[in-house]
């Protein structure tokens, strides 16, 4: 027996494009295209869910990047984001509406706003997923076509998972930042908007925002196009010097494993991996760093991956494109030295 899982009218793909202060955030920006791409399997719409204060020339940008629909509320109430009426509102128009899937940026704002949707229309979600795909899946001789395929690391990062929600709809799931590619804008695209009028209770409304302090992050790993980043395998946070010094030389940024910085050696906000920050630059050095599965998933889409480690097996040699088996405390101080004479001589591309 053969199952469509159609239970919509369409199967739309939805997408909550979080904002802040007029600024949508990259991973919505980056949703709205893979949605593009799975609503074209599935021949459907793609919707985007944008609400705040004064956003209205959001929804072209939202338009240009994918979707065919934004749902607008514009309110004073939604300026800063805050858990209930937000919960409420993207929770009434699920309901409504009925979507086919729902994806969310994993930020804080995705983490909280996306447990209680699925909370409320008892849905299926999938967290911190690396990728999305469209497939079918059999189950005692029942075949459910087009699922949504919610795919990411589990038990430690030792296997891949591919996750479905045959039954349980709509389906739903959060994607880190940076682990899907940023599509280019098509300024030619028209879409619709529909403008919602959201309505509160008292109790939505009862926390209050007093005052708020924005932090700039002092590292900025998503945009280097160079990144030199350090393992366990550089042994000290001493040693580890070596590293901010090769990429001071190549004008590049510092990043760890998650390995170098439970130890100590470098601050969490330079951590790559599952459970850091994805990364594309140009090249991508790895000193000591072993390439488990959850480091692989940070930086396994850089365009150059220079390895060094002592390991002539370390999986990080997997992905290299250039390999060096070796102590990096001699490696990397050859490095300092030859990058620093063609930096000297203006010939460092």
């Amino acid at each position: 027996m053969t199952r469509d899982m159609n239970m919509a009218d369409q199967r739309d793909v939805w997408v909550f494009v979080e904002q802040e202060e007029g600024e949508i955030a990259p991973v919505s920006l980056e949703l709205l295209g893979k949605a593009r791409e799975l609503a074209e399997q599935l021949g459907s719409r793609v919707c985007a869910l944008l609400f705040g204060h004064r956003v209205l020339e959001l929804t072209q940008q939202a338009i240009h990047f994918g979707a065919d629909l934004v749902f607008l509320a514009d309110h004073p109430e939604l300026d800063i984001f805050r858990t209930l009426p937000y919960a409420r509102l993207a929770t009434e128009l699920v309901q409504e509406h009925q979507p086919y899937i729902v994806l969310l940026g994993a930020t804080p704002i995705g983490r909280d706003l996306a447990p209680r949707i699925a909370s409320a229309t008892g849905a299926g979600l999938t967290a911190d997923c690396t990728e999305l795909q469209i497939g079918d899946f059999e189950r005692k001789e029942t075949v459910y076509k087009d699922l949504l395929y919610q795919i990411r690391p589990a038990f430690g990062g030792n296997i891949i998972a591919t996750i479905v929600n045959p039954e349980m709809h709509p389906q739903m799931a959060t994607v880190r930042e940076g682990v899907i590619k940023l599509g280019q804008p098509d300024s030619t695209r028209q879409g619709t908007i529909v403008r919602v009028e959201p309505s509160f209770n008292g109790r939505d409304l009862e926390l209050q925002v007093l005052r708020r302090e924005i932090r700039l992050p002092r590292v900025d790993l998503k945009s280097a196009s160079i990144i030199v980043s350090g393992g366990m395998g550089v042994g000290s946070k001493e040693n580890f010097e070596l590293v901010r010094e090769l990429a001071r030389v190549l004008g590049g940024e510092v990043a760890a494993s998650r390995a170098a910085v439970d130890a100590g050696f470098v601050s969490q906000e330079h951590q790559v991996g599952q459970t850091g920050v994805t990364v594309r630059p140009r090249l991508y050095i790895a000193c000591g760093i072993s390439g488990t599965v959850q480091h692989r998933a940070g930086m396994d889409q850089s365009s150059k991956i220079i390895a060094i480690n002592t390991d002539p097996n370390a999986p990080i040699f997997e992905i290299a494109h250039y390999k060096i088996v070796g102590d990096l405390r001699k490696v990397i101080p050859q490095m300092i030295r030859a990058y620093g004479q063609d930096a000297a001589q203006g010939e460092l591309a």
